[in-house]
């Protein structure tokens, strides 16, 4: 089984896809499939919670660097 890179909304979008296919198909258990879509799902918003942690720090950091200028 090869590595499954899931490093941004986009991959972890295609995976989940990926998994729709595979019980669409058969390949995949649906049973299986839906709990893979549900921990993909849970990866999905921790990235999302991540990425807006990030934003907010460079918003906190942009704001504080005014605060000085002022």
């Amino acid at each position: 089984m090869s590595k499954i890179r899931l490093n941004d909304a986009e991959t972890i979008r295609m995976e989940m896809a990926r998994v729709y296919r595979d019980m669409r198909m058969g390949r995949i258990d649906t049973q299986d499939g839906t709990r893979l879509a549900y921990v993909l799902d849970m990866v999905r918003k921790a990235h999302e919670t991540c990425e807006l942690q990030r934003r907010v720090e460079v918003i906190d950091q942009v704001n504080k660097m005014r605060k000085v200028k002022k």
